[in-house]
């Protein structure tokens, strides 16, 4: 059994910054890719960003060069830096695990 731990989310102005954390338990942690989607109301669930276990790293286009994810092994955790955020941004992130979601956590990006 796998459980994902997202933290860091919360309510931030337009052009601010939050770091997204998720910690993995109950797995082989750094044999797989992690990843970050979200999913706004009424909206599909998308790919913000995902990190292989080599650290081969995929962003949706968009969020290109205004985030950025790395990865802990030792700790477990995924991070996800994101900078400059705008009201699109708005949104439920899920830290992802092959075969498993997080519970989420609310990103706000509102002035």
């Amino acid at each position: 059994q796998v459980q994902l731990a997202e933290s860091g989310g919360g309510l931030v102005q337009p052009g601010g910054s939050l770091r997204l954390s998720c910690v993995a338990s109950g797995t082989i942690f750094n044999m797989y890719s992690m990843g970050w989607y979200r999913q706004a109301p009424g909206k599909q669930r998308e790919l913000v960003a995902s990190i292989t276990r080599g650290g081969s790293i995929n962003f949706g286009d968009s969020v290109k060069g205004r985030f950025t994810i790395s990865r802990d092994n030792a700790k477990n955790t995924v991070y996800l830096q994101m900078n400059s955020l705008k009201p699109e941004d708005t949104a439920v992130y899920f830290c992802s695990y092959p075969g498993y979601w997080g519970q989420g956590t609310q990103v706000t990006v509102s002035s």
